[in-house]
């Protein structure tokens, strides 16, 4: 049997809607031979996936997706990032200190976003956006769902419509602060694990995607992330399209980088 994997995917302790063994469970019937459960900035489902994948039968890989930001004098504009880090030890001290930190910069965001909410008519409370009792981080898909719950919107993505909801512009000026690339693929090393970079065709502010400016500037960006530890780039991902695909296997072959696959799946309500 052919090895079938996912390193990419979400539950309801980031901004997944199924819980780490509904995951886990969906991976095994879709035949899936190992698995990876990349949280947004925390590990918290990553022990619960496992026990549930030594009972089916799954190898379940601890990971974590973390919001990064790249600043340099070669770039106009900070640039938005996100590092995947697998097989990384989710006991480590360092790791463990600072997503408390990163935890408490979102609580902060999240405080404003309501607040733009509410100021356009749409009114939620912290507790409309505690979907499961585990559950601590919330992020924008979060808030998407407690939307529709409340009626305002009938499904998840109306609320990423452009100019709508949380892309208007007073929600986009809220911006939470995120840690560098540089000290995110620092953190993944120490926690004894593999950085990735995750879906590189959705990187902004390095020209307009599929372009040779964008590829070039992919290219640089690649070479300074190796310098500073990057081991892979996730090649294959449902935004991509087969031609970009190939192209950053070429760019993965260039700069000896572990080519990745990822789904990226985040629950039923947004495939």
């Amino acid at each position: 049997m052919s090895n079938k994997v996912d390193y990419h995917l979400h539950t309801y302790y980031s901004d997944g809607s199924m819980s780490p063994t509904e995951i886990v469970k969906r991976a095994k019937d879709l035949e899936y031979t190992e698995i990876a459960i990349t949280d947004h900035d925390g590990i918290d489902g990553v022990k619960e996936a496992q026990i549930a994948g030594k009972a089916l039968e799954i190898r379940v890989i601890s990971g974590i997706e973390l919001a990064t930001e790249y600043e340099s004098e070669e770039f106009d504009e900070k640039i938005d990032m996100h590092i995947l880090g697998y097989r990384i030890d989710i006991k480590n001290k360092e790791l463990n200190t600072e997503l408390e930190k990163i935890k408490e910069k979102r609580k902060k965001r999240n405080d404003k976003l309501l607040k733009v909410l509410k100021d356009m008519g749409y009114e939620l409370s912290m507790e409309d956006l505690q979907l499961e009792e585990e559950q601590e981080y919330i992020g924008k898909p979060v808030i998407a769902r407690a939307l529709v719950r409340h009626g305002y919107i009938k499904s998840a993505r109306e609320a990423f419509e452009p100019g709508q909801f949380l892309e208007t512009s007073q929600a986009k000026a809220v911006k939470k602060e995120k840690i560098s690339s540089e000290y995110a693929i620092q953190l993944i090393k120490t926690a004894g694990g593999t950085a990735v970079l995750a879906h590189p065709m959705k990187i902004k502010k390095i020209g307009e995607r599929g372009t040779a400016e964008f590829y070039n500037n992919l290219d640089a960006l690649l070479r300074i992330l190796k310098k500073a530890g990057l081991k892979g780039i996730e090649c294959f991902h449902p935004a991509h399209k087969e031609e970009e695909s190939l192209h950053l296997v070429e760019l993965a072959e260039k700069y000896h980088l572990h080519i990745t696959e990822g789904s990226d799946y985040h629950g039923p309500d947004f495939e």
